[in-house]
């Protein structure tokens, strides 16, 4: 069986996020979790598994700190 592609992805801004983890609980494909390490703020910040994103942008909706997550859609190659 070929293997998906994701739809998207995300990028987290380790320096931005607060660790509130409102992304985790809003992400559909959970693919978002809170980090075991701290940022040089004392926050768990989220991360990004890196695979499975649906591209959908609930998380970047969420997120009250601008510039934390960018969600990126990929475009479809012309077949």
């Amino acid at each position: 069986m070929a293997e998906k592609l994701d739809k998207g992805y995300v990028t987290i801004d380790g320096e931005e996020c607060k660790g509130c983890g409102l992304c985790v609980e809003a992400c559909v494909p959970k693919v978002l979790k809170l980090s075991e390490g701290l940022n040089r703020y004392g926050y768990h910040t989220a991360e990004y598994e890196g695979h499975g994103c649906s591209g959908c942008g609930l998380c970047f909706s969420v997120c009250p700190e601008p510039g934390a997550i960018r969600v990126y859609k990929r475009l479809r190659a012309a077949a």
